[in-house]
């Protein structure tokens, strides 16, 4: 038996301070993450209001691209866990070797459209040539050099699933403060540097994620002795393999392109909609209802992230357990995890309900501050609701994931934010008062645990009793 395995943490540690090692760094290059997305739009509106217009355009594109390398990623560390806590170590090196592959798959798909479809992609969204020429500017440079991205997340979700997720952080903040650097060196060209604007800000982008990934590299070959890169040459490509790996990842994808859909669809919602109860002329009250529903999604990722980094954390956990078959260390870590996020929603709630005014001000200037209040602190305080009943359907559908009930997760994922949020908004939309529409976020947070029980239930019967219960 491999030592390295044998003695792999997830099966040994305490759940709590393992759980807590491998989440609180997680959650913090999460955090990280988020403060980079506000800060690099800070410094291209800077730059020019096409330019941000520009950059909220290449938004599905660019989340697309970062929804398949997330929904690998989630494939790959399940199925790595899962091999690691089975001590199947030919196992776990073929699963590493086929995800690098898809990795690469991607980035090929990917260098093509960049070549070939942003031009027309950028012009079937905006008839404003500008803003047209600097968001097909900026996708063909993040998307001919997207290799940087995903050797990111191929080789930081094997950090994580072997349990190293402070050095997978180390990568994350890298790439995440490179970035922050380099944007307004090469958006703004200060000391007589050239000014490149949005191609500037897409360069920066495109380094730090090269940096990241190269350094992840490095550190899984020095320090990750449980996953053998080295073997590479002795393991020819598997479409089983790759098979399993996307069955797990594929639903991820498409709850990520969901969330997508559902936010165009919202914003389709409020730019149709008959507002009478703002006292703003119709135009002013719509463009406003879909700047605060923008800003709420800012505001909501610092709540938000932390979760998902403890996600992150759980998901080898639970993966590492079920395949060691450790029933006890499982339902332990989901029972913490579920408290965890919890108390995280709690918090956030409590922010959003006490100082909405103040968190709205950060995106606020003195000519629509006044309009920005007055719509934006009912819609916070509304939306927020939500956030505690959360916390349980956001583990129980990565608990899905982790153990290979991928499109159950999809599932669930679909009914919350298709089937019922946009037909409620819509409804609630006839109403002419776009306070009411908010409350359509609790609607489809309490169908969606409803599901999340069901399905838990489901689970449970079909796949964790049948785990025979480990002995103290």
């Amino acid at each position: 038996m491999d030592t390295a395995m044998k003695e792999n943490k997830m099966g040994t540690m305490p759940v709590n301070k393992l759980l807590l090692s491998m989440a609180v760094p997680m959650m913090i290059s999460m955090l990280v993450q988020a403060l980079y997305n506000i800060v690099d739009s800070i410094f291209v509106a800077k730059y020019s209001a096409d330019c941000m217009t520009a950059i909220s355009l290449v938004f599905p594109l660019q989340s697309l691209m970062i929804a398949t390398g997330a929904g690998i990623g989630v494939g790959m560390n399940a199925l790595l866990s899962r091999n690691l806590g089975a001590q199947d170590q030919d196992g776990v090196n073929r699963v590493a070797i086929n995800g690098i592959v898809l990795y690469f798959c991607c980035f090929l798909l990917f260098m093509l459209i960049g070549i070939f479809a942003v031009s027309a992609f950028m012009a079937s969204q905006s008839s404003d040539m500008n803003i047209v020429k600097e968001g097909t500017v900026y996708l063909k440079i993040v998307c001919t050099f997207s290799l940087g991205i995903y050797a990111q997340f191929c080789f930081e979700r094997m950090l994580q699933s072997t349990g190293k997720t402070m050095l997978s952080m180390v990568t994350q903040i890298t790439g995440a403060v490179i970035n922050i650097i380099l944007d307004p060196i090469l958006i703004f060209g200060p000391w007589g540097l050239p000014r490149m604007g949005m191609a500037g800000a897409a360069i920066a982008t495109v380094i730090g994620q090269c940096i990241a990934g190269i350094l992840a590299l490095c550190l899984n070959l020095k320090c990750n002795k449980e996953i053998q890169l080295t073997k590479f040459h002795s393991i020819s490509p598997s479409f089983k393999e790759m098979g399993k790996i996307l069955y797990i990842g594929i639903p991820s994808i498409l709850m990520a392109s969901i969330g997508s859909v559902m936010v165009l669809l919202i914003n389709t919602i409020f730019s149709h909609m008959t507002i009478t109860d703002t006292g703003l002329t119709l135009k002013e009250a719509r463009n406003n209802a879909v700047a605060i529903f923008g800003i709420y999604f800012k505001l909501q990722s610092f709540i938000f992230m932390p979760v998902f980094g403890l996600n992150n954390g759980m998901v080898p956990i639970v993966a590492f357990c079920y395949g060691a078959g450790r029933r006890n260390r499982m339902m332990q870590t989901m029972k913490l995890s579920v408290l965890y996020a919890f108390l995280l929603l709690f918090i956030g709630m409590l922010v959003f309900q006490l100082i909405p005014d103040k968190l709205l001000m950060l995106f606020a200037n003195e000519e629509n501050a006044e309009h920005i209040l007055q719509m934006g602190i009912p819609a916070l305080r509304t939306i927020s609701l939500h956030f505690p009943i959360a916390s349980f359907c956001i583990i129980s559908l990565s608990v899905f994931q982790a153990l290979g009930k991928g499109f159950l997760s999809m599932g669930v994922s679909f009914a919350r934010q298709l089937v019922v949020l946009v037909p409620v908004a819509f409804l609630l939309s006839l109403t002419q008062r776009v306070s009411n529409v908010w409350f359509a976020f609790l609607a489809a947070e309490v169908i969606s645990i409803t599901l999340c029980l069901l399905a838990f239930r489901y689970v449970n019967k079909t796949l964790i009793s049948k785990i025979p219960v480990e002995q103290a």
